[in-house]
């Protein structure tokens, strides 16, 4: 465990402010996402029950899964609380819009288009993951005085 905490402490001390703000920019767009999903909620599982062969029972579900990560994950990565298990739950979302949604439509990559947006918040979830919260969050536990 010492290992693991001198590694935190390490990634705390190294890490730029600027990329917390860059994960609290990346939550509040998620969040806003979430509430814009749940008020389209109709579009979202025509969309997804045109692209994939599911019940509608699954549909309904993914619909819900989609708005449900998306506005707590979006909330765990503003606060800076659970960032790795915020990424974890937005990763698959972002996987299955890149494949099955903005490639199978055609012509993802041109200019405006939201399969470059998709594919850039994917590799941030991806950064956030490996490298965890930053200094500008709120902590869970204190470490310092636990393993002192």
């Amino acid at each position: 465990m010492d290992f693991l905490h001198r590694a935190e402490h390490w990634g705390d001390a190294h890490h730029p402010k600027w990329l917390d703000i860059v994960r609290i920019a990346l939550g509040i767009f998620l969040c806003y996402k979430g509430i814009d999903f749940l008020r389209n909620m109709g579009i979202l599982e025509n969309l997804m029950d045109s692209r994939l062969s599911f019940g509608g029972f699954a549909t309904i579900f993914l619909g819900h899964y989609v708005v449900f990560a998306h506005i707590l994950g979006g909330i765990l990565l503003t606060v800076g609380v659970l960032t790795r298990f915020a990424c974890i739950i937005q990763i698959p979302i972002l996987l299955g819009a890149i494949i099955l949604i903005n490639f199978s439509g055609g012509g993802s990559l041109r200019p405006y288009s939201e399969g470059l947006l998709s594919i850039l918040v994917l590799l941030l979830l991806i950064y956030f993951l490996v490298i965890g919260n930053g200094p500008l969050s709120m902590k869970l536990l204190d470490y310092e005085d636990k393993y002192k």
